[in-house]
């Protein structure tokens, strides 16, 4: 088993943060929850995300928050730079779950790479 330690960011009452939760306790996996509500998203993780995956692939643009935003507000977000600014100001506006552990960063539900970073 990777031994590295794995942080899930997110909010506790995703469904999708859920089933990343529930998955990695089934198989006994110790992580760190990180809370974006109550300890809101760090630059630094944000920073380490970008050089990893592509900023489109962070920004929900399915979800609520993008879609209330202005759309000027969304038309704004173009590269990451602009990606970052809108997920620094509206944490809920970040894909989730967000799993790092050692330099690997995946995004949302995804059971194979799960699956390969801890086995």
């Amino acid at each position: 088993m990777n031994t590295a330690s794995i942080t899930v960011y997110g909010i506790p009452n995703c469904d999708s943060v859920k089933k990343a939760r529930v998955w990695l306790s089934e198989r006994g996996i110790d992580y760190t929850f990180h809370d974006f509500k109550k300890q809101g998203v760090p630059a630094t993780a944000v920073d380490l995300w970008l050089s990893h995956v592509s900023w489109d692939m962070l920004v929900n643009r399915k979800g609520t928050t993008w879609r209330k935003l202005d759309p000027a507000r969304q038309a704004r977000v173009t590269d990451a730079a602009s990606a970052r600014h809108l997920m620094l100001e509206h944490a809920s506006v970040i894909k989730r779950p967000v799993m790092v552990t050692g330099q690997e960063v995946i995004v949302g539900v995804n059971l194979e790479a799960w699956q390969r970073v801890v086995g």
